[in-house]
């Protein structure tokens, strides 16, 4: 698709994005230390429920995302010390270099929500809640904990259990109660935002459809409305009829991430999906069953893009794309505290090219923007990039 007729410098922002996302990082810990925009003007890091970094910094606070000069593109920033890219602070600016050839010259972060500084009723912040994701989105990880760790079923990839370990006493997060989550929905659609995800880690199926449907109540009453533009993030249930359930709660959307598409692969790297969720198989049936009672284009699956082969990988993204699930490429971050921490995710080349066909499959599978906006927990992928550039829609965040 590069020899469409797009914008080049667009394009190649989009390209050190992939570039970023991948390689990361690399600054001093306390770099940020005298940065007294951080946390007022400047959104900061929230570990709510992941974190992307390679190394712990428990006694440091990062910026979240850097903009880029043209397209505003929300790059997450990364930190890995072994990275060729080098933040500095030089002559009172942030600048990035790799070697000794100046990449970004001026480096802006994203402007700061005006509900972090809220509170619910109970005194939580609100930015604990829900976290901006930008476009008009809020990512609600309702718990930061997954109770496969306790059957040592962690998915290898997944770092959910050592964020909290590190992060969640300091940074006062917590289960989210349906009142909180109500209320923080509430501030942030008067803000003007009007998608939200709710999702966390593994709890037994009967209390997550439970809980699932007590917040969608506590989120319509507040708001007053019967719907509310939301996805649901769930794992794949062994009873179907509970999709009805989170339809008739207020959910737009649906997700189901299967994380894996290769078989094999699947049973070793998801083990607790395998054996307490039906297997790889069940996750497929529930797929069918979300398109059945969601529709085409509402439902959505994330694949860790990196840890199979690509040929796999893609085949996944096919299959499913035309049978009209919002199948989604997420590169996969070598993440502190996970299973396969010290491995290396695949070249940026590689992550490109999977980015650039999967979003040829949107495009010819007649998936729109709003589509592909509204079923994903961020709108600010590489992929949302490209599709918004190929078809000619405002990158502006």
């Amino acid at each position: 698709m590069a020899n469409e007729e797009v914008d080049q410098e667009l394009y190649k922002e989009i390209q050190l994005k992939n570039e970023l996302l991948v390689e990361g990082l690399s600054f001093d810990a306390n770099i940020f230390e005298n940065y007294e925009a951080l946390g007022k003007e400047v959104t900061e890091q929230v570990n709510a429920m992941f974190n992307t970094d390679q190394k712990e910094h428990v006694n440091y606070v990062f910026p979240d995302c850097i903009i880029t000069p043209k397209g505003h593109y929300r790059v997450s920033l990364r930190w890995i010390p072994k990275s060729p890219y080098k933040l500095k602070f030089e002559d009172g600016r942030y600048l990035i270099k790799k070697g000794h050839e100046i990449i970004l010259d001026t480096v802006e972060f994203s402007k700061r929500p005006n509900y972090y500084d809220k509170k619910t009723s109970d005194g939580t912040l609100m930015r604990t809640v829900g976290q901006d994701s930008g476009y008009g989105i809020i990512f609600i990880p309702y718990s930061n904990e997954c109770a496969l760790k306790d059957k040592g079923q962690d998915c290898l990839f997944c770092n959910i259990n050592a964020t909290k370990s590190l992060y969640a006493e300091r940074e006062c997060i917590a289960w989210k109660t349906a009142g909180q989550i109500a209320e923080t929905v509430k501030e942030c659609y008067k803000d003007g935002y009007d998608h939200l995800t709710i999702s966390g880690g593994f709890i037994p199926e009967r209390r997550e459809v439970d809980y699932y449907v007590d917040v969608a109540e506590a989120i319509t009453e507040a708001l007053g409305q019967p719907h509310f533009n939301g996805t649901a993030c769930v794992g794949a249930p062994l009873d179907f009829t509970v999709f009805e359930k989170y339809k008739e709660a207020g959910f737009s959307t649906i997700a189901t991430n299967m994380e894996i598409w290769d078989a094999g692969m699947f049973d070793l790297i998801c083990p607790g999906k395998k054996d307490v969720c039906g297997g790889r198989q069940n996750w497929l049936n529930a797929l069918e069953e979300e398109l059945n009672v969601f529709g085409k284009h509402k439902v959505r699956s994330t694949f860790v893009s990196g840890i199979e082969p690509k040929e796999s990988l893609l085949e996944g993204l096919q299959y499913l794309i035309e049978k009209g699930v919002i199948a989604m490429p997420s590169q996969w971050y070598v993440n502190v505290g996970s299973a396969l921490a010290g491995s290396r995710t695949p070249e940026p080349e590689w992550h490109w090219d999977v980015f650039e066909k999967v979003v040829t499959m949107y495009r010819k599978n007649g998936v729109t923007w709003e589509e592909l906006r509204n079923s994903n927990a961020a709108a600010s992928t590489v992929p949302h990039d490209l599709f918004r550039l190929y078809e000619g829609i405002s990158s502006a965040a």
